[in-house]
């Protein structure tokens, strides 16, 4: 019996043995080594990518049209006639409707009457008030007289006076009665059809019709405040102008657009931020002559935050955020994760990520394998390269703003 038991043991024994070294791995059983510290994990690390660059900035906006303009009745009377197809474009001065004109033209011409009688009352004061002058110098009429005709003959001049005002005003109100565009544009669609009364005056008055300009064409967007701080560090290191100054060129694209074809210039800048959102408002106008941009399209500029200088890059993927901090994981040269928080800018259209401050040139950074990597211990750095990013027409970096 004590025979058979001690076979099974040795046989048990050298099963066991014979799974370890057939099914666990040879790394896990040096790992596994009693006292053995466990293998430094691998990962990949690169130096960071150095470009000359000029940093830009983007947001999204909307286009605005620099006019736009309700066009109303400024005269009441029925509508005699449209002028335009809606959507048309036209140009300022063009007729747009008729507003019945007749009665205005009676008035006008009952304006005129009124000055012809008026003038001829005038004419009759002044003879009136000549002949008492006469008659007054040889006393044969009373100084009362003297002036009751005189003041018939300022009577009479104010009443002229009053008539071609009523003129001035029939002229104008039949004027009125032929609504012209203001301003050139695409016109809307008219909101009164011919037959109906519209409504003028200085009250309620009727909406006819739109016209907004299209050429040249605003797009308005939202800057927050890190944003303008940056923007306004860059102008004392004289990296850029001032935007209140005028002048300073920006690029913008359609929300189908990849490139920066749209080329514009940033014209305003709001004299406060907003309580509520914190961002401040900008303006940049940008030439349509093809009339492609509609107001009200969404699209996106990019401003520009330094000038062409070298600049340090690392894939995006290699940043690590630490509650609001950006953090860069680096090996130093005894294999020791070292973490650098880092002040990052925009990201190029190759997924680079542009680094401000907080690292060299010559630091080595985790660009594979961060799940692997503690700050403090050590790793087995495997060396890579960084692809630097494609180069382009104007060989920037932009950002990606809302």
């Amino acid at each position: 019996m004590g025979r058979i038991l001690f076979i099974s043991l040795v046989v048990i024994a050298l099963a066991a043995v014979a799974y370890r070294y057939m099914v666990v791995p040879q790394g896990e059983q040096q790992a596994a080594a009693p006292g053995g510290p466990p293998p430094a994990p691998p990962v990949s690390v690169a130096k960071p990518v150095v470009e000359t660059l000029r940093e830009w900035s983007d947001f999204t906006g909307q286009f605005e049209a620099q006019e736009s303009v309700e066009i109303r009745a400024r005269v009441s009377g029925y509508l005699e006639s449209v002028n335009f197809s809606d959507g048309q474009l036209v140009e300022k001065g063009d007729l747009l409707f008729v507003i019945e004109p007749r009665p205005f033209e009676i008035a006008l011409a009952s304006a005129k009457a009124q000055l012809v009688q008026a003038e001829a009352e005038l004419d009759l004061a002044k003879v009136q008030l000549e002949r008492t002058a006469e008659l007054r110098k040889k006393d044969f009429a009373s100084a009362q007289v003297f002036d009751e005709r005189a003041a018939e003959v300022k009577n009479a001049t104010a009443a002229r006076d009053s008539a071609r005002a009523a003129i001035d005003q029939a002229e104008l109100n039949l004027n009125y009665t032929r609504v012209l565009a203001p301003v050139s544009g695409r016109v809307g669609r008219h909101e009164v059809s011919v037959g109906n009364l519209v409504v003028g005056g200085t009250g309620e008055t009727t909406l006819l019709t739109t016209i907004v300009s299209l050429d040249p064409i605003w797009l308005t967007f939202n800057v927050s405040e890190g944003d303008i701080l940056t923007y306004q560090r860059s102008i004392q290191k004289g990296e850029v102008e001032s935007v209140r100054g005028g002048g300073v060129e920006v690029e913008g694209q359609l929300v189908d657009e990849k490139d920066w074809p749209l080329k514009g210039t940033i014209d305003f800048l709001d004299n406060q931020f907003s309580r509520t959102s914190g961002t401040i408002r900008v303006r940049a106008s940008f030439p349509n002559a093809d009339l492609f941009i509609t107001p009200g399209q969404f699209g996106r500029v990019r401003v520009p935050m330094s000038q062409d200088k070298p600049t340090l890059l690392v894939p995006d993927t290699a940043v690590v955020t630490d509650q609001s901090t950006k953090v860069l994981f680096t090996v130093a040269e005894d294999g020791t994760v070292v973490p650098k928080p880092v002040e990052l800018g925009s990201v190029t259209d190759g997924g680079l990520r542009v680094v401000r401050s907080g690292i060299t040139a010559d630091d080595e950074v985790i660009v594979n394998g961060l799940l692997r990597a503690r700050p403090g211990q050590k790793v087995t750095p495997q060396p890579t390269e960084i692809a630097p990013p494609a180069k382009q027409a104007s060989a920037d970096a932009p950002a990606s703003k809302q």
